[in-house]
């Protein structure tokens, strides 16, 4: 296809509307929806309005609230569904900024606080399975994994 980016199976996602920058993503073309890291999620009423606030990325200084969102029920790869809540964010990858649905999970356990699924891939970019943070290193940036190897070599 061309004009699309190649991605790698991790990349850098950056939430210009959260103001987070580099942070670590799966590439997961099995995966249908995009899911972000998030804890304390609830629903609450204000001036007769439900919102949604949580914390977002593990930044528990700066709690999100969203007038705009919907449920939806996922199936996870092991097969079990779960309702989740879906929100809308703007994630640059590359140089490209795309408005994409993203489904709010705790993945506090997962390597990766970020999964970008099919829905937000479809027609933008092409995925290489063989590399990783491709996107990210054409832009100059370091393969975070490699930083984090040099940070422990460090303390040697």
């Amino acid at each position: 296809m061309k004009g699309n980016i190649i991605l790698g199976k991790y990349e850098l996602a950056h939430f210009p509307d959260l103001g987070k920058e580099d942070v670590k993503a799966k590439v997961d073309t099995g995966a249908k929806s995009s899911a972000l890291h998030a804890s304390h999620i609830r629903v609450i009423e204000k001036d007769g309005k439900e919102l949604l606030e949580c914390y977002l990325l593990g930044d528990h200084s700066k709690k999100i609230v969203f007038d705009s969102f919907k449920k939806r029920i996922i199936k996870s790869s092991n097969g079990s569904t779960e309702k989740r809540f879906v929100v809308a964010l703007r994630v640059k990858v590359y140089k490209r900024a795309y408005k994409t649905e993203f489904t709010l999970s705790n993945r506090i356990s997962m390597r990766f606080p970020v999964l970008l699924g099919r829905r937000f891939l479809r027609k933008k970019y092409l995925v290489d399975v063989s590399g990783a943070y491709l996107a990210a290193e054409m832009l100059g940036r370091q393969n975070p994994d490699k930083r984090y190897l040099h940070k422990l070599q460090e303390k040697k």
